[in-house]
Formats: C-alpha cells, structure tokens, sequence
C-alpha cells in the first residue's frame, strides 16, 4: 500500500500501525518519529500540494477536517478522484484512541490497532488510579497562545490529562474546547502551576519573558514558586497516541511522589509497560 498522511496526527497513527514503510508523502509539519525526514513534502497541512499527492500516485490518503481551512484538501482530492479517508477530529482521550481503530480498519492493520487500543485505554485507567492516590490537586494553567491569550476549556483533552495528572484546569468552567481569554482572567484564577505549549511553536523557541512581562505575573502562584513549564507542544496539541508522553510527563512534574518519571528514549503506548500495583 503506498499512503499519504496530509497531517501531523495523522502520520503518527500511521506509524503506530507500523505503517512507516508505506508512507511516500507527507505534509510539511510532521516530524515524528525522525525517520520520516526524508519523505516528500506535501505543503502545509491548510494547503497541500495536490499536484504533487497526483504524482505520488497514492492508494489512500489519510485526510483530516481538524483545523478549519482543511476542506480545500477534501475539494482537491475529490476533484483528482484520489482515494481518501477523513480521521475523525476527536475532542476527548477516548476519541483520540478510537482514532487507532478508524486508521486499523481503513489500512488493514486492524488487529494491530485493536492491541494498540487495548494498551491506550490500560494506561489511562492506570493514570486514572494514581490520580486518586493525590491527595491536593493542583491548580494548571495552559497557554496555547499568547497574544491574543488561547487556552483550553472543559471540551478538550487537556482538562482530561490534568484531571488524570492529579490536577484542575484553571478553566474548566468555560465549555468550549478552545477559550479566548485575557490575562487579567488569568491572574485572577492565580493557578498553581503554568504550562506554556504554543500551538506550532517549538520548545525552545518559546520565549517566557512574553509571560514574565505581564502585569503584576511576578505576584502569582506559579511565579513565585517557579512553577512555570514550557513542554513540547506536540505531546499536548496534536490528537495523537502521543498525548499519552504528554500525560506521563507532566503527571510527573505535578506529582513527582505519586507518578513515574517519564521513560526517556521510549514511548508510553508501544514500549512502556504499567503496572496494576
């Protein structure tokens, strides 16, 4: 089979599947695992190169509505008559392991991905046990961007992984899965904790000066007891199985004494066994 994935998530639920050998192409945002490097690059994933998906001459693409803007690729692959599938745009952890099923199914990896299901939902419900051995939880602020200031809502996996990391989302109250807010509503609810994961930024291009230079930033909570973290914004972001390495990892940060450290070089669904103690 030779597949196209025209967006990031989608080219990890691919290699999850063990589907890296059938990839001939992919948008310009995916990059992981590092062995995909050297395939051919599609375009952003808002304006692929339909031209170039006709050339590669593909027996499925792996398509996907989840950012407004994408229908243009639906459009071009119709008018190509190039074979396709939508990934469904999940909002919760359970919809993004479902996601595992939907790709199975259409690739013909399906028992695979019924393991790799199986395995998904054992480690939530393990994070969800240690989530219960916490006895404070803490207070989390996520900043998707800052200006204006993006952070996620009650509909969106990361009110979930806080809840399973021992922690609240400082706004859960508001509904929507995506929150447009300004930083007086952020410093009034003075969370414990910050976490910055700026949609397409990379880690190390995150600059937190932006935060430190917000008024009176200096007198909140997770200021004062340097409780400010930049995490890689792809563990957290995108709808992938990866967002279990975004779990285990700030679990982890929040909860040092009650969750494991993340395992360095390996990957929480495929190498990272849990145990029911």
């Amino acid at each position: 089979m030779k597949l196209i994935s025209i967006c990031p998530s989608n080219t990890e639920l691919a290699v999850y599947l063990g589907l890296e050998d059938a990839l001939v192409g992919v948008d310009d945002y995916s990059d992981w695992p590092e062995t995909i490097a050297q395939l051919p690059r599609l375009g952003p994933d808002l304006s692929i190169d339909m031209d170039l998906v006709e050339e590669l001459e593909p027996d499925l693409v792996l398509a996907s509505l989840t950012v407004p803007g994408m229908e243009k690729n639906i459009e071009g692959l119709e008018e190509r008559g190039i074979p396709y599938v939508i990934v469904p745009n999940p909002t919760t952890l359970m919809e993004v392991g479902d996601c595992l099923l939907f790709v199975g199914e259409a690739t013909g990896t399906k028992e695979k991905a019924g393991r790799l299901h199986a395995t998904y939902e054992s480690i939530l419900q393990h994070y969800k046990k240690l989530a219960g051995q916490v006895d404070e939880r803490k207070t989390v602020y996520w900043e998707w961007w800052p200006k204006p200031i993006f952070t996620p809502g009650a509909a969106n996996w990361l009110t979930e992984i806080s809840d399973l990391a021992g922690a609240v989302n400082v706004f859960r109250d508001r509904e929507e899965a995506s929150v447009q807010t300004d930083w007086e509503d952020v410093r009034m609810r003075d969370p414990d904790v910050m976490c910055v994961v700026w949609v397409g930024v990379r880690q190390e291009k995150v600059n937190t000066k932006v935060i430190h230079s917000r008024e009176k930033s200096e007198e909140m909570q997770a200021i004062k007891n340097d409780e400010l973290h930049v995490l890689e914004e792809p563990l957290f972001c995108r709808p992938s199985p990866r967002l279990l390495a975004g779990l285990v990892k700030v679990a982890h940060i929040l909860h040092p004494s009650v969750y494991p450290p993340y395992p360095e070089g390996k990957d929480p669904l495929t190498e990272w066994g849990v145990s029911d103690d």
